[in-house]
């Protein structure tokens, strides 16, 4: 009698959470059709985390509690089991997610919507820490200023590659901050957490200060320049080491987009001052150009910062040339690193942000830089290790 109980309230929730509406939607779903994102039950989530041991807790944030499982065919899985239960949101949000497919981007493999407390399937991803814990934690290391744009590059090209999806509204990450942004023992880049950080209340506000757009408190709107206002923040902290938010600093230095900003516009001595001093013993022109575009990003008024898109061209036309200075360049002649691409008209150039295949992080551009006002190179296509 119990376990009839159990079933039945079980499946009050799986309808409830609007479980079969989903496995219909998704079945409909191109994305869904070439990926086969699985509807999962909750016994199998359950065993897989010897029913949700605390000992498998791996981490704790806004969204919800995030277990380590292993499913019968021995895959290692990231299983998310979200606070919101706004089913129809969450309907709305796993047909968005189950269109990413970016080395850059955790994935979603599926859902389970039996229990109170949705649960979300991701890949599992053996890494080293968050951006946060390397640059201020205990394990916080030296980084060069190539790896710093390496991380950048990776960062920018997985939100454009968000921000360039085809479903509609156009997926916005919303919740851009250091502590989601993975990293593995190559320092290869996994966003973490897109799609799923509604902005609601003053305590979300408190969590993302720092990162937050300073127009959403107005409109309390978020956008894709939004998203490109946390990356400029993200930014500037790699290339000062400073948190994006002091409050024990005095007011006027709290946050380091405003104390960013002024130092750029010059009204708090030399940008030279806030930089992290690792830094400041190789190509400063090239750090110069960085801390410029991270001003840009973080500039007050949404219309004028740039798109992701731009962002992530820029990031990769400067680390052309941080490694080429003398124009130099080296050639991919291989097949399997190009048949992603269609070649671009003249005068063109794209920045991969399919991130189909690559799992080494690299990444191919064709590039024009008189487009973004550096020297003119020959249009051809470069291979970045």
């Amino acid at each position: 009698m119990k376990r009839m109980k159990g079933s039945k309230l079980k499946q009050k929730y799986f309808s409830h959470k609007e479980g079969i509406l989903l496995q219909h939607q998704l079945a409909n779903h191109e994305a869904y059709a070439e990926r086969r994102m699985k509807i999962f039950a909750f016994n199998e989530l359950q065993k897989a985390t010897n029913n949700f041991d605390p000992h498998k807790k791996i981490g704790q944030g806004v969204l919800g509690s995030v277990y380590r499982g292993i499913l019968p065919d021995k895959t290692v899985v990231a299983i998310k089991k979200l606070k919101v239960v706004n089913a129809a949101r969450i309907v709305n949000e796993v047909i968005a997610l189950s269109q990413i497919n970016h080395r850059n981007v955790v994935r979603l493999l599926g859902c389970c919507l039996q229990t109170r407390k949705p649960l979300l399937v991701y890949e599992y991803f053996s890494n080293i820490g968050t951006l946060y814990n390397h640059t201020y934690g205990r394990e916080s290391s030296p980084f060069s200023l190539q790896l710093r744009m390496k991380i950048a590059a990776e960062i920018a090209a997985a939100l454009a590659y968000l921000h360039s999806s085809t479903s509609k509204p156009i997926i916005i990450h919303k919740n851009v901050k250091t502590m989601n942004i993975l990293l593995d023992d190559k320092y290869m880049v996994k966003l973490t957490d897109s799609g799923f950080s509604p902005l609601r209340g003053r305590i979300k506000m408190q969590r993302t200060l720092g990162y937050l757009d300073p127009e959403c408190l107005h409109s309390n709107t978020l956008t894709g320049k939004s998203d490109v206002y946390s990356f400029g923040v993200v930014l500037a902290e790699l290339i000062t080491s400073r948190r994006a938010a002091s409050p024990h600093r005095p007011e006027a230095e709290r946050s380091l987009a405003h104390v960013f900003a002024r130092a750029i516009e010059g009204d708090i001595g030399d940008l030279h001052e806030i930089l992290d001093e690792e830094i400041l013993v190789g190509d400063i022109e090239m750090v110069e150009k960085v801390a410029d575009l991270a001003y840009r990003c973080i500039r007050e008024r949404g219309e004028e910062r740039p798109s992701m898109k731009e962002v992530a061209m820029e990031l990769e036309a400067l680390r052309i040339m941080a490694k080429h200075p003398e124009g130099m360049l080296s050639f991919s002649e291989s097949p399997e690193r190009t048949e992603h691409f269609v070649t671009p008209p003249s005068d063109a150039y794209v920045v991969d942000v399919r991130g189909e295949g690559f799992d080494d992080g690299s990444s191919i551009i064709r590039t024009n830089a008189e487009e973004i006002g550096y020297r003119r190179l020959q249009e051809v296509d470069y291979y970045l290790t």
